[in-house]
């Protein structure tokens, strides 16, 4: 054993869990482990292993954009570097809406664990393709997205001893976001070049989806939403069918963000008909949005989270030698087309049919 793996091991025991079988899971992209704990009486729990040096430090709620380039990526995001006490506070607000985050029922901010209710393996990700109604899923997350855009969300989330504020997605924030797309695009297609010209247009035509973006954030924004982090809860009713993970890292945002998110998903299809009729739900359990404005903003914000993860995927695929992430971006591209067929993105469609050509869009 080394000596984390004592850390683990002592706030098991001081917690009552010492005596519990441990089963390894499956990570996800982030530097979190998790494992399985089966108790005595047969019920189970998830720990949650974040080491606390893993990741640079999230941004200071007063922090300059200049400070927060100088921080590293977590501040300038506004990602919460994969911090228990995020987690803690973010939950403790979600359960409080009625909704299906985990319960935690024991944390150590500081050493970076937690043991959190188990809410099982039924991702939508996964039910669905097993043959469960893939329309009733969505209604149930689309519910959940309706209870966490009614109500303003405090400055400071606080839960369980654990404090966390909730920062606004701002254009800071957001420039990193469309910023990815043309500095590692041209490294996985050397292809593309993107002059000084280019990327001033590129830039134009962000920049005003981005104010209005950040004008706009203000409703709790989960901000990973999508079939991987719902678990489906049957026997749950209504928004608290939708089981919640992997929501540290919300902030206040635009409502259209959370849309994109799970109807822009980049691991399954979201058919056109779908997409319709998730923003029909959401309309008709939300009557007081503004259907107009959401819609355009949905296609406009949409945009630049799809570009986004292209971004994204260009640099995991060309930097750190991932391949399989390149598979995913013509789904990505299919996604950006829709969102292009609004006139309002005539602009940011010009530029991608003068400067990525289709071929380049696989």
């Amino acid at each position: 054993m080394n000596a984390r793996d004592d850390i683990k091991a002592d706030f098991l025991s001081v917690h009552g869990f010492g005596e519990a079988d441990r089963t390894p899971l499956a990570g996800d992209a982030s530097t979190r482990a998790y494992e399985r704990l089966r108790l005595a009486d047969g019920s189970t729990r998830i720990f949650m292993d974040q080491p606390p040096a893993a990741e640079s430090a999230p941004c200071p709620p007063d922090a300059t954009p200049e400070q927060r380039r100088a921080a590293g990526y977590n501040a300038l995001a506004r990602l919460a570097a994969g911090r228990v006490d995020a987690f803690v506070a973010v939950a403790g607000w979600l359960r409080s809406q009625g909704l299906s985050a985990p319960e935690v029922e024991a944390h150590d901010a500081e050493q970076g664990l937690a043991v959190l209710e188990d809410l099982g393996d039924g991702l939508f990700a996964h039910e669905i393709p097993a043959g469960a109604d893939e329309a009733a899923l969505y209604r149930s997350a689309t519910e959940a997205l309706v209870v966490m855009h009614a109500t303003t969300p405090p400055a400071v989330l606080e839960a369980q001893g654990a404090s966390w504020p909730l920062l606004a997605f701002d254009q800071t924030a957001l420039a990193t976001a469309d910023g990815l797309f043309p500095e590692w695009l041209p490294k996985l297609k050397p292809q593309l070049a993107f002059g000084e010209g280019a990327l001033a247009e590129w830039e134009a035509i962000w920049a005003p989806i981005r104010a209005r973006g950040e004008a706009g954030a203000a409703v709790f924004c989960h901000r990973d939403y999508h079939a991987e982090n719902l678990i489906w809860l049957p026997e749950r009713a209504g928004a608290a069918r939708a089981g919640l993970i992997d929501f540290q890292d919300a902030v206040r945002a635009h409502p259209a963000w959370d849309l994109s998110m799970l109807l822009h998903d980049a691991r399954r299809d979201v058919a056109a008909d779908l997409e319709a009729q998730v923003l029909a739900d959401y309309f008709e359990l939300n009557p007081a949005a503004d259907r107009a404005e959401l819609t355009r903003e949905f296609h406009a914000l949409g945009a630049l989270n799809i570009v986004r993860i292209l971004g994204v995927f260009a640099r995991l695929t060309a930097r750190d030698g991932k391949p399989r992430y390149a598979t995913l971006m013509p789904r990505m591209w299919g996604y950006l087309d829709r969102c292009l067929a609004d006139p309002a993105l005539a602009h940011l469609k010009a530029w991608l049919d003068r400067h990525v050509p289709r071929e380049a869009r696989r």
